[in-house]
């Protein structure tokens, strides 16, 4: 297909549904481009010559039964728009197959920048990343803050054994995309389940909080700004501290040049994870002590998502760059998480 009709994404019958749904909308012809960086859920971004939207569907080949569900994403972006948390506004969900082969939805463009490797945030100087990255962690506290009942999400997800039913999940999500041997994968996964910490009062969880999920925009008065939140899929109500979890693991090199999979920690001026994790327990108020615990679920989670990503990859089902290194990063994250355990 040419650019202005990337793979999965039917201008034509976008154009007939958003004529249907959203008469006067759009107003010209439309054209499209993937957005890169996506490793999972596909998005792009359509316009009309004069305004813009994102569209945002599940990934062409190998879907796993319970990833990308594209009304969940809606769903909690629907209902977080009115809130302090800064998400887009959500344009229309469609759960049609015959318009583009999967549900889907489309929200509002939001300007801003994804900062994704360390070489992108250099250009702001170590105060800039400093305050980008902490503003990071006081927008997750905004987030947790959130009464679920208040914006009509007390049904959104099951807290009461979340972690239990989250490494049962996962190890599901493994067996589905087993393609190969990966030592350590399997003794990470039991000693995450013989150590399972006890749960703070559940919160809105996004599932895959980090810098490469956040739109930063400059303000009028020049300072830096998450403008929003964005790729929402793994969202649900459960233990805050898995997000925070996410973070921390982000915030700890990688030790990977070159890595395909965001690396933002080696920036001059990025704050270590023990001064995020202790901003994130002043200003929530939650008690952080199993922290080391949600880091290393975290690093066997995304070795799984990578896994699922390395399968897909191997049957020439995937769209975008990168994906040819996947497979080399997944024995990576299995050491982190069980050094980490390990370490405390």
């Amino acid at each position: 297909m040419s650019p202005d009709h990337p793979p999965g994404l039917d201008l034509d019958r976008l154009r007939g549904l958003l004529d249907r749904e959203r008469p006067g909308l759009a107003q010209g012809p439309l054209t499209g481009r993937l957005i890169e960086g996506g490793r999972s859920n596909l998005t792009y971004e359509v316009s009309d010559g004069t305004s813009k939207w994102v569209v945002r569907r599940p990934p062409l080949g190998h879907v796993l039964a319970t990833a990308h569900d594209m009304k969940r994403e809606h769903r909690v972006i629907s209902a977080l728009h009115p809130t302090k948390v800064p998400v887009p506004r959500p344009v229309l969900l469609c759960e049609d197959d015959e318009v583009l082969g999967a549900s889907f939805y489309v929200m509002e463009f939001v300007p801003g920048t994804p900062y994704r490797t360390a070489d992108q945030l250099a250009p702001l100087g170590p105060e800039r990343t400093r305050d980008a990255v902490l503003s990071l962690v006081d927008t997750l506290v905004e987030l947790h803050a959130v009464d679920p009942a208040e914006v009509g999400l007390t049904d959104f997800g099951r807290p009461e054994g979340f972690l239990d039913r989250q490494l049962r999940r996962w190890g599901k999500q493994l067996d589905a995309s087993r393609s190969r041997e990966l030592a350590g994968v399997d003794e990470l996964h039991a000693a995450l389940g013989r150590e399972l910490p006890h749960s703070p009062a559940p919160a809105v969880v996004h599932g895959d909080y980090r810098l490469d999920n956040v739109l930063i925009g400059e303000t009028e008065e020049g300072t830096d700004k998450i403008r929003a939140i964005l790729d929402w899929e793994m969202s649900t109500l459960g233990d805050p501290l898995t997000d925070l979890g996410l973070l921390v693991m982000y915030s700890i090199p990688l030790g990977a040049p070159d890595s395909p999979v965001s690396t933002t920690a080696e920036a001059p001026g990025h704050p270590a994870p023990a001064e995020l994790i202790e901003r994130y327990a002043a200003r929530s108020g939650r008690d952080v002590s199993a922290v080391s615990w949600y880091t290393a679920f975290a690093w066997f989670k995304l070795a799984v998502i990578l896994e699922g990503i390395h399968y897909r990859y191997t049957l020439g089902q995937t769209v975008g760059r990168g994906f040819d290194r996947i497979g080399e990063l997944v024995p990576v994250f299995i050491e982190h998480g069980l050094t980490t355990l390990q370490e405390g």
